[in-house]
């Protein structure tokens, strides 16, 4: 099972700020083309979320991810044309996809992943998709569609939202700007943590 509050962040610096909240899963969403800074931040969040006794995730970066021992990785589906799923297995990092529509979710199922990402449920705030918003009555389709997989909900997800989405057949809620652009990021963190708790 995974945590039903699902922060992602672009950096280590974010986790060492929001792991002591109580945050128990997270997601490393690194945005850069250095290969040596990549692998140093996904050490140091490793590290760190060890140290909170939480759970990672590294986006995109599969086979850094694997080296450093990482728990999950989150593949898009371009990642879907390049990843070594069986690498992955061997070494026992779960993986995670991406999915907006029927043909995604049908790619995603055939290669039996760990869990299944659905969005954007709501516009999302944070970058241009090239999908229109989801809405609930949709994630509640993918949840019996993805049958007894996690399914996450990214796009849009705040904390007045949060409910809902979790109601609708969600098992964790992806946040991004909720928290990362709000005027007190550990708080809005712990009004996160208590509002999903009862869905843990």
């Amino acid at each position: 099972m995974l945590d039903p509050f699902y922060p992602i962040v672009d950096s280590s610096e974010w986790l060492a700020r929001l792991l002591p909240c109580g945050v128990k899963l997270a997601q490393l969403r690194i945005k850069s083309d250095a290969p040596e800074f990549i692998e140093s931040e996904i050490v140091k969040a490793r590290n760190l979320c060890a140290q909170y006794g939480a759970q990672l995730v590294v986006n995109d970066y599969w086979k850094e991810a694997m080296d450093a021992g990482c728990d999950y990785v989150h593949l898009g589906q371009e990642d879907l044309d390049n990843v070594d799923v069986h690498a992955l297995r061997r070494v026992g990092v779960r993986f995670g996809i991406t999915t907006h529509d029927h043909q995604d979710l049908d790619r995603a199922l055939s290669v039996d992943p760990d869990y299944i990402a659905f969005g954007p449920v709501y516009e999302s705030a944070m970058r241009e998709v090239p999908f229109a918003p989801q809405g609930l009555a949709r994630l509640a389709e993918w949840r019996d569609l993805a049958g007894g997989l996690p399914l996450v909900a990214v796009g849009g997800v705040t904390l007045d939202r949060a409910h809902d989405v979790l109601e609708a057949g969600a098992d964790c809620i992806a946040v991004i700007s909720d928290v990362l652009a709000a005027r007190d990021p550990e708080a809005r963190a712990n009004q996160f943590i208590q509002a999903t708790r009862k869905f843990a």
